[in-house]
């Protein structure tokens, strides 16, 4: 059996280590002339980590790993207001959790493929033909591509979701943010963040800064708008926006990469009735996108390819372990993204009046007990789905 998974992001890389494992064929198609770097700090826990140890990924992880003692909220002369230790994270996730550039756990599972696996960048997905016993994909280049299974890893954006699911408007739910990342060198702005993940105290933008050691800064922005579209120049916009706000954040403007090294999307969530047809699925933010807001898209990008592999390798047909992989995993996003929209309420205060009620949550959130119930609430409920199915 050969699998055509559609996306070398975290999603499309993890399920072909696990499809390969389960003795497929797998080749992965990725439209992107070579690996992107674009991207943000995330916390990697959950269902992604305990999927990331079944598949013995996790010391590659560790090794990319950056360590974060706190998020710090500072004013515009950078300033303490607030702060949130992470060794509250780890000590509710029991200390299974890394902390880890975007950019880097995709390298990590990169790097980690077996060599049968065949990863070919700028092979763009451009036409799917879904037959009874079998998918033949039209590649940009002209060339085709014949698969008992295409997965539609592709991203919010997804090709594959658009050219067999339909178009995106009907699937996308704005959230009525942007969102940029980008890195940049700084040896001021690295000494004084790191370890740290520092983020500016201010409503409707917000500029998130942290240092990586050795002069390597990154950084990530978010602010409020009605306007769900992209603009044409990455960085003008970042600048543009976030040009009023204090502390650093003149120095990581100034710093800005061009426009090709600036990751900018709009905040947003993906809902498609059904995961599959045919035998096309979909796999990841392009069917279940939860948002920068819910938080855990990795874990659950990572999550979601081992369950869709284990349970295509248990089912009798394929058709059946399609089914029963959106049967096991749809609840817990579903799960995710109602979390991520309640969080939006708080995620960006809307005016200083809600900037200060939040600096009084984070003084409340020290008291023991709401601590806990403040670090679960963002965490989300452990899922023991990933566990279940390795030692099935």
């Amino acid at each position: 059996m050969k699998v055509a998974i559609c996306g070398a992001g975290i999603s499309g890389l993890a399920l072909a280590h696990r499809m390969h494992a389960h003795g497929w064929d797998v080749v992965v198609l990725e439209r992107a002339p070579g690996p992107r770097e674009q991207g943000y700090m995330i916390d990697f826990f959950g269902p992604g980590f305990d999927a990331a140890e079944a598949m013995g990924l996790l010391p590659a992880l560790r090794e990319r790993a950056h360590p974060i003692d706190e998020a710090t909220y500072v004013d515009a002369a950078g300033r303490t207001t607030g702060r949130l230790t992470f060794a509250r994270f780890a000590t509710a996730e029991k200390g299974r959790l890394l902390s880890l550039l975007r950019s880097e756990l995709e390298t990590a599972l990169r790097e980690q493929l077996p060599d049968a696996v065949e990863l070919r960048f700028g092979a763009g997905v451009a036409d799917v033909r879904d037959g009874s016993d079998g998918v033949d994909l039209g590649l940009g280049d002209g060339t085709r591509v014949a698969a008992d299974l295409l997965v539609g890893a592709d991203g919010i954006h997804s090709t594959v979701r658009r050219l067999v699911f339909g178009e995106d408007r009907r699937f996308l739910r704005y959230l009525g943010f942007h969102t940029a990342a980008f890195q940049f060198h700084d040896p001021v702005a690295e000494e004084a963040t790191r370890h740290r993940v520092c983020l500016t105290d201010t409503p409707q933008r917000q500029m998130g800064i942290y240092g990586l050691g050795g002069g390597r800064v990154v950084t990530f922005t978010v602010h409020r708008t009605p306007d769900p579209t992209l603009p044409a120049d990455a960085r003008a916009a970042v600048r543009e926006e976030y040009g009023s706000l204090g502390w650093l954040v003149p120095r990581a403007l100034a710093a800005c990469p061009p426009p090709s090294e600036v990751f900018y999307d709009q905040v947003a969530q993906i809902e498609v009735p059904r995961w599959s047809r045919g035998r096309v699925t979909l796999l990841g933010d392009a069917c279940a996108a939860v948002s920068l807001l819910a938080g855990q898209g990795a874990s659950l990008g990572v999550g979601g390819a081992y369950v869709l592999a284990e349970e295509l390798a248990a089912a009798p047909t394929l058709e059946a372990g399609l089914e029963r992989y959106e049967r096991t995993w749809r609840p817990i996003t579903t799960d995710r993204q109602e979390a991520g929209r309640r969080a939006a309420r708080w995620f960006l205060p809307a005016s200083q009046r809600q900037v200060r009620l939040r600096r009084a949550a984070l003084k409340l959130s020290r008291i023991p007990g709401l601590d806990r119930a403040i670090v679960r609430t963002v965490a989300g409920n452990r899922t023991p789905v990933v566990a279940q199915l390795a030692h099935r």
